[in-house]
Protein backbone atom coordinates (compact mmCIF):
# COMPACT_ATOMS: atom_id res chain seq x y z
CA UNK A 1 0.00 0.00 0.00
CA UNK A 2 1.24 3.64 -1.13
CA UNK A 3 2.63 5.79 2.03
CA UNK A 4 0.41 8.76 0.64
CA UNK A 5 -2.62 5.94 1.29
CA UNK A 6 -1.63 5.02 4.37
CA UNK A 7 -1.12 8.65 5.82
CA UNK A 8 -4.75 9.78 4.34
CA UNK A 9 -6.39 6.32 6.34
CA UNK A 10 -4.21 7.49 9.29
CA UNK A 11 -5.88 10.64 9.55
CA UNK A 12 -9.20 9.46 8.28
CA UNK A 13 -9.73 7.22 11.06
CA UNK A 14 -7.97 9.57 13.78
CA UNK A 15 -11.26 12.22 12.80
CA UNK A 16 -13.51 9.15 12.91
CA UNK A 17 -11.74 8.31 16.65
CA UNK A 18 -12.60 11.79 17.78
CA UNK A 19 -16.29 12.26 16.36
CA UNK A 20 -17.12 8.97 18.03
CA UNK A 21 -14.99 9.94 21.63
CA UNK A 22 -17.46 13.18 21.17
CA UNK A 23 -20.46 11.85 20.66
CA UNK A 24 -19.96 9.29 23.46
CA UNK A 25 -19.31 12.24 25.70
CA UNK A 26 -22.68 14.58 24.57
CA UNK A 27 -24.11 11.64 25.05
CA UNK A 28 -23.27 10.99 28.31
CA UNK A 29 -23.91 14.65 29.94
CA UNK A 30 -27.27 14.06 28.00
CA UNK A 31 -27.55 11.09 30.17
CA UNK A 32 -26.70 13.17 33.53
CA UNK A 33 -29.10 16.26 32.12
CA UNK A 34 -31.72 13.67 32.33
CA UNK A 35 -31.32 12.20 35.72
CA UNK A 36 -30.63 15.43 37.19
CA UNK A 37 -33.89 16.40 35.98
CA UNK A 38 -36.13 14.02 37.40
CA UNK A 39 -33.92 14.10 40.65
CA UNK A 40 -35.20 17.38 41.04
CA UNK A 41 -39.03 16.24 39.61
CA UNK A 42 -38.74 13.18 42.27
CA UNK A 43 -37.97 15.94 45.48
CA UNK A 44 -40.94 18.27 43.98
CA UNK A 45 -38.48 21.16 43.69
CA UNK A 46 -40.72 23.34 41.69
CA UNK A 47 -40.91 27.07 42.90
CA UNK A 48 -38.09 28.74 45.19
CA UNK A 49 -39.39 27.54 48.80
CA UNK A 50 -39.03 23.90 47.58
CA UNK A 51 -35.79 24.20 46.43
CA UNK A 52 -32.74 21.60 46.90
CA UNK A 53 -29.14 21.37 46.82
CA UNK A 54 -27.08 19.94 44.58
CA UNK A 55 -23.39 19.07 43.65
CA UNK A 56 -22.74 22.06 41.45
CA UNK A 57 -18.70 21.98 41.35
CA UNK A 58 -16.07 19.93 42.01
CA UNK A 59 -14.99 18.22 45.49
CA UNK A 60 -10.87 17.64 44.34
CA UNK A 61 -9.81 20.38 41.83
CA UNK A 62 -7.03 18.68 40.87
CA UNK A 63 -8.94 15.60 40.08
CA UNK A 64 -9.18 15.50 36.28
CA UNK A 65 -11.34 13.69 34.20
CA UNK A 66 -14.81 12.88 33.37
CA UNK A 67 -15.74 10.98 36.17
CA UNK A 68 -17.99 13.19 37.64
CA UNK A 69 -20.25 14.87 34.74
CA UNK A 70 -22.93 16.35 37.11
CA UNK A 71 -20.67 19.75 37.74
CA UNK A 72 -20.85 20.06 33.84
CA UNK A 73 -24.63 19.00 33.20
CA UNK A 74 -26.01 22.05 36.45
CA UNK A 75 -24.00 24.58 34.73
CA UNK A 76 -25.47 23.32 31.33
CA UNK A 77 -28.89 23.03 33.02
CA UNK A 78 -28.36 26.50 34.07
CA UNK A 79 -27.17 27.91 31.15
CA UNK A 80 -30.24 26.92 29.61
CA UNK A 81 -32.32 28.18 32.27
CA UNK A 82 -33.90 24.71 32.79
CA UNK A 83 -33.44 24.55 36.23
CA UNK A 84 -32.81 27.90 38.66
CA UNK A 85 -30.35 28.89 41.20
CA UNK A 86 -31.42 30.64 44.42
CA UNK A 87 -29.32 33.15 46.37
CA UNK A 88 -28.41 30.28 48.95
CA UNK A 89 -27.34 27.96 46.58
CA UNK A 90 -30.18 25.76 45.73
CA UNK A 91 -31.88 25.07 42.88
CA UNK A 92 -35.54 24.39 41.38
CA UNK A 93 -37.23 23.35 38.10
CA UNK A 94 -38.21 25.97 35.95
CA UNK A 95 -41.88 23.94 34.92
CA UNK A 96 -42.38 26.05 31.30
CA UNK A 97 -39.14 25.58 30.31
CA UNK A 98 -38.80 21.87 31.05
CA UNK A 99 -42.19 21.44 29.28
CA UNK A 100 -41.32 23.05 26.69
CA UNK A 101 -37.81 21.23 26.11
CA UNK A 102 -40.12 18.04 26.10
CA UNK A 103 -42.49 19.00 23.90
CA UNK A 104 -39.62 19.56 21.73
CA UNK A 105 -38.08 16.32 22.11
CA UNK A 106 -41.35 14.36 21.46
CA UNK A 107 -41.94 16.10 18.47
CA UNK A 108 -38.76 14.80 17.05
CA UNK A 109 -38.62 12.28 14.25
Amino acid sequence: MPVYLQIILLLVGFVVFVFLVLFAAGWGLRRVCFKILSELEEAGAVKASKAVRLQDERKNFFRVGTGNMRPRAVALLLKDGLIVKTGDNKYYLDREKVAAMRDKLSRRP
